[in-house]
């Protein structure tokens, strides 16, 4: 087991979960990337981290996939010997975006697979290793981040698949909170707003926000950063929310916000 703290992030190779993933070292965190298909952008984010100085290793994994995420966790054992930050970051948006009264049923099992059905089932099985290492006092504690979105509570009626998997992906924040605090671990969740990535990056999903922030979209008129995302997942990492969990950050902009 290495001395330091250990942060597993999955989607960890691109956009948020790269930021998340160069944030968290600079708190003093090993790493460990996990990535699916993108083996040069999974190594370009362990040069990153190399070069802020802690501990990093990557690893392909399918996240939807049972038998790659016992991989992963397995992996992350025998690399480290802990786990003390498990990040959610893994998600995918539909390939064609539809009305919802066309959704096909391939898109939405896809949809579930990688944003809710993998992140319920690895913290889960992360959680399990959390709690007997924290019952050997080879840990003191240990968080878990998901990084749900915007989507969770604000409707799209042709990104429907997507909007449903982030809103109960909230609701898995909430039961793992309730479940894991008497062993001393707590889970939040991540609400990011507009963020520049590659989900994000198609010349009409641009044009059609650009629209919406010139009209005023949030208190905070701008496209979000992927680093802005990273530090708030710093912040849990720092352990600085000792006395809360199930508890919501929105990196929003202020989007969560009703004004008139």
């Amino acid at each position: 087991m290495i001395e330091q703290k250990v942060a597993l992030v999955t989607g960890g190779s691109r956009g948020i979960g790269r930021a998340i993933c160069l944030e968290v070292a600079k708190v003093g965190h090993a790493v460990l990337i996990n990535f699916n298909e993108n083996r040069r952008a999974a190594e370009e984010a362990r040069e990153a981290v190399e070069k802020i100085g802690v501990p990093v290793d990557i690893c392909q994994a399918d996240v939807s996939s049972k038998a790659d995420r016992d991989l992963l966790v397995e992996y992350a054992m025998d690399r480290f010997g802990r786990i003390d930050l498990l990040v959610n970051s893994a998600g995918i948006a539909p390939k064609v975006r539809k009305d919802i009264l066309e959704t096909e049923e391939a898109s939405f099992d896809r949809i579930m697979n990688t944003n809710l059905r993998a992140p319920y089932f690895l913290t889960g099985r992360v959680a399990r290793e959390m709690i007997d290492l924290i019952s050997a006092k080879a840990i003191d504690s240990a968080s878990i981040v998901n990084i749900s979105s915007m989507r969770r509570f604000t409707a799209a009626g042709n990104y429907g698949e997507y909007c449903i998997s982030k809103a109960a992906l909230s609701m898995v924040t909430k039961l793992f909170a309730v479940r894991l605090a008497e062993y001393g671990i707590n889970v939040y969740e991540i609400s990011p707003g507009i963020i520049e990535t590659d989900m994000t990056s198609s010349d009409s999903v641009r044009e059609y926000y650009n629209d919406k922030l010139a009209k005023g979209m949030t208190p905070i008129n701008r496209w979000g950063k992927p680093e802005e995302v990273g530090l708030a997942v710093a912040a849990i990492a720092r352990g600085g929310f000792p006395f809360s969990t199930g508890t919501v950050f929105d990196v929003d902009g202020g989007w969560h916000l009703r004004h008139l």
